[in-house]
């Protein structure tokens, strides 16, 4: 029940500071699964990230299997819970708040101010999760090239993830 608990109140606080997206608060999940409640090691955090972005489905996958692998069917759906209900009670209230002031000048101001904000903390989400799965010179390259393409052309982002996994297993064969 301990852990339940921790599911919970872990994706709850998470979901509220989970401005512009869901990657956005990546660096500190990864941290508090990682360091702080030592659940998983950054390489499985990584491995497990990477099979909830190749999976259909919300964004925030990620969330469900760590509750799984923490504590199977019931902390996968704690932290699934923990994770969309906070925020989704709480944008109804905001929505209906942010409504109201539609026609306010600091209305305005306030999304400009948050485009920065939520480019920085995606960023910042990348440079962690590139950090901790490349081990060796092989996937660093493997993460430049998909971040390269993912930023130069139009191509799924399933499609680099299913090519940079052709190729990373290619690249362990030689």
């Amino acid at each position: 029940m301990e852990i339940l608990t921790s599911l919970l109140t872990l994706f709850a606080e998470l979901s509220l500071l989970a401005f512009g997206g869901g990657n956005t608060i990546l660096p500190e999940m990864q941290r508090r699964v990682v360091e702080v409640h030592h659940w998983m090691s950054a390489e499985e955090f990584s491995a497990l990230f990477a099979l909830s972005q190749a999976a259909p489905g919300p964004n925030l996958m990620i969330v469900t299997v760590i509750g799984w692998h923490v504590a199977s069917l019931a902390g996968a759906l704690v932290a699934t819970v923990g994770m969309f209900l906070p925020p989704s009670v709480l944008a109804v209230g905001v929505l209906h708040a942010w409504e109201h002031f539609k026609d306010r000048p600091w209305r305005a101001a306030v999304q400009t101010g948050l485009v920065p904000m939520v480019v920085g903390l995606v960023a910042t989400s990348a440079a962690l999760i590139a950090r901790s799965a490349d081990l060796d010179w092989k996937l660093a390259a493997i993460t430049a090239g998909c971040a390269a393409m993912a930023f130069k052309t139009k191509i799924h982002p399933v499609c680099l993830l299913l090519g940079g996994g052709v190729i990373g297993m290619l690249a362990e064969l030689i």
